[in-house]
């Protein structure tokens, strides 16, 4: 699954995400997700969360 939604990510997920440093890259950083910060119910580049380590960036891939 993609990140484009919010209702598809909860708190505690393990998810894969693009930093903003990353963005020209696309490398792709893996973690659990600890707060959803975008409040629309999609997102074109991905849902933004921050991570349980504090990382900000958006969601790519869903790792169910």
């Amino acid at each position: 699954m993609n990140g484009k939604n919010r209702k598809d990510i909860q708190i505690g997920q393990t998810v894969e995400i693009v930093l903003k440093a990353d963005q020209r890259t696309g490398e792709l950083t893996e973690g659990i997700v600890m707060k959803i910060l975008t409040k629309s119910p999609t997102h074109p580049h991905g849902i933004k969360v921050m991570l349980e380590d504090g990382q900000v960036g958006r969601v790519k891939n869903i790792i169910s």
